[in-house]
């Protein structure tokens, strides 16, 4: 099997239960190891648990437990959720493990014979926290960055990694191999801190004041520092330095970090890497922080999200289409619930969800669940457009994929989804099952709209695999990978017409907000008559026909800076108008573009955050979500509704 893939999650420190921020990081490497496996790559998924140094000996000790004890319970909880969360790896690594212990002792030894590691008395600025040494300018107003503490003044003898020594040969790396960090943000910030002189590292604690961790092979008073220890995990997972499986998957390895440990993977462990001989690694995929409140999650702010928590309300599939979506990988993001409710309710029940029950439904209504033929000798104009926009989706979600660029993935799907909806509704296959001269037409436009389901089961598989499996079940497949290779994917046509589909299920039912509220109301507070629509006065039809309603198509649309509901959208109305809706909550900019709306043409103008807006959008309001008027079928814009 060609191109060996090798990704890897950083190991998890254990001095804090798994959160948010380490589900995104190991569900990030499941959908990449997923998608490598679709392209036939042969994959090795590494994830683990960082468990020496001095802050697992004060958690253990706030527990009232010894180090060795602590570390195995928190991992533990961090091997139990990962399958609980779909995450296909190939070994779990601890830094307490035996063959990884050896390999760190042997790395020391050889970087110590060859001149690079001393011995030193030293005194400077440390955190705890962060068990690393500061230096003045790394400071903010004097504190850890971090940790927002002040460092204390140690003084120690300790041994040191000459890192100085490979300064200017880490520069000239980086800037030659221009993706060698990505996004390109954080390859500036590496390149920005390697313009002040580089510090030797501190890579020893005496045993006097930390005895949890790995002794230095030449001195065994002192143990090394935990990010010399904890680095080399992902060599020493694959046998280094003679096993068959570092020999097959090192150098071709992706690693994913949090921004927060840049540094240490940015500096430290490519440096480490040329000291010890060993040839640098691939890439260095770096990702933002999880805000919630607009704050970093904190243990000590009280704002951590629980992952399983989430799982369990809302659905798997949906928690990892949610993190895979709203994350631009690399950029901050803000986590809320209303939000995860928001892309279910908006993205996987109305557009996925919908167009899979409606395809189906048509399927058992037309041909009893059978899966009609396309005609070949029919109209190409009803096969090559969907077929053209399947290419566009899959060459597009192929090279975003592979850049790590989740988001845009999802996004070329969903436009792919959206150019499904259009083809039902210039198809309007309702109509063509009403007479017989159009039943071949009728086979194919099914056959196309089934075998487009077949290809999206496909696309969205590295995000949601059960959602796949399920939509290949009802197309009559059995969900094997077989399905789920690009090269299968990429040719249409393989749904094999006479294949009988079960019936439907709903993929992903819409949340009712409103419910979940009520369900928290006592029985005194809930009224026993429905609720009744409060409608407005009557108007005379005079009054009406002041309304000047008009079809238009959105040409453009994008979000309003520092306004959450409004998008400034581009309408055709035969002519262009500017239009400001109140309708970011329900839809993103991308998935409106091509879509077919209702507008008040004559309202008067007025400004909204400083856009001039000609015109008001039609739509219904129902809670927190909002659904934009449009019409059963394709007409010209500027037409008028009367």
């Amino acid at each position: 099997m060609p191109n060996p893939f090798y990704i890897t999650t950083p190991i998890y420190y254990v001095n804090a239960r798994p959160h948010l921020g380490h589900a995104y990081t190991t569900i990030v490497a499941d959908v990449a190891g997923r998608f490598n496996r679709m392209l036939d790559h042969e994959v090795f998924f590494l994830t683990g648990t960082d468990e020496h140094g001095d802050k697992i000996v004060r958690a253990a000790k706030k527990e009232n437990l010894s180090p060795r004890i602590y570390a195995d319970e928190i991992s533990e909880l961090f091997r139990q959720l990962w399958p609980q969360l779909n995450i296909d790896y190939s070994a779990f690594i601890r830094t307490t493990d035996p063959a990884h212990i050896a390999v760190v002792k042997q790395v020391l030894q050889k970087i110590y014979d060859a001149g690079d590691i001393y011995f030193s008395e030293y005194e400077g600025l440390y955190c705890f926290g962060c068990e690393r040494f500061y230096v003045e300018r790394e400071l903010v107003d004097g504190k850890c960055p971090d940790h927002e503490t002040p460092p204390e003044i140690i003084k120690e003898s300790n041994y040191f990694f000459r890192m100085s020594r490979y300064q200017d040969w880490l520069i000239e790396y980086i800037e030659t191999n221009k993706d060698f960090i990505r996004p390109e943000r954080y390859r500036n910030e590496v390149l920005s801190f390697l313009k002040e002189p580089l510090e030797d590292l501190c890579i020893s604690r005496p045993k006097s004041r930390l005895e949890w961790g790995i002794s230095l092979p030449f001195d065994d008073k002192y143990v090394t520092y935990v990010w010399f220890d904890a680095l080399l995990n992902y060599v020493s997972a694959l046998g280094y330095p003679e096993g068959p499986l570092f020999r097959k998957f090192w150098p071709h390895v992706q690693h994913i970090v949090a921004k927060d440990i840049l540094k240490p993977h940015g500096i430290y462990w490519p440096i480490m890497l040329k000291a010890a001989g060993i040839p640098i690694f691939r890439h260095l995929n770096v990702h933002g922080y999880w805000n919630v409140d607009k704050s970093k999650m904190s243990k000590s702010l009280g704002n951590v999200i629980e992952p399983l928590e989430l799982k369990n309300i809302y659905g798997l599939d949906a928690f990892r289409y949610f993190l895979m979506r709203e994350m631009v990988f690399g950029l901050d993001s803000g986590f809320s619930e209303s939000a995860l409710v928001g892309r279910i309710n908006a993205d996987l029940a109305n557009d996925l969800g919908n167009l899979f029950s409606r395809v189906t439904a048509m399927t058992h209504k037309y041909f009893k669940g059978v899966v009609p033929a396309a005609d070949p000798h029919g109209d190409p104009l009803l096969t090559q457009g969907l077929q053209s926009d399947a290419i566009i989706a899959i060459r597009e979600f192929e090279t975003a994929m592979s850049g790590f660029m989740f988001h845009k993935a999802l996004v070329a799907v969903w436009e792919f989804i959206s150019q499904m909806n259009k083809y039902i509704d210039m198809t309007a296959p309702w109509v063509l099952a009403k007479s017989k001269s159009t039943s071949k037409q009728l086979e194919t436009v099914i056959y196309n709209l089934l075998e487009g389901l077949r290809i999206i089961s496909g696309l969205i598989f590295p995000v949601m695999p059960e959602t796949a499996a399920s939509m290949q079940r009802h197309l009559g497949n059995d969900p094997g990978k077989a399905f789920y290779r690009m090269s299968f994917l990429s040719k249409w046509g393989g749904l094999v017409s006479g294949t009988v589909i079960p019936k439907s299920i709903p993929l992903f039912p819409r949340i009712d907000v409103n419910k979940n509220e009520n369900e928290n109301e006592s029985a005194e507070d809930i009224s026993p008559e429905p609720d009744r629509p409060v409608f407005k006065p009557e108007i005379s039809i005079e009054e009406f026909k002041k309304m000047d309603l008009r079809v238009g198509r959105i040409i453009k649309a994008e979000a309003v800076p520092k306004a959450k509901k409004l998008l400034k959208l581009e309408v055709d109305l035969g002519e262009n108008r500017t239009v400001v809706a109140g309708i970011a909550g329900s839809y993103s900019p991308e998935n409106l573009v091509g879509k077919q709306v209702i507008v008040l043409a004559n309202l008067q103008p007025a400004k909204l955050m400083g856009i001039l807006s000609q015109g008001m959008l039609l739509a219904a309001v129902d809670g927190n979500r909002c659904t934009v008027a449009t019409l059963d079928g394709v007409v010209k814009p500027g037409t008028a509704l009367s």
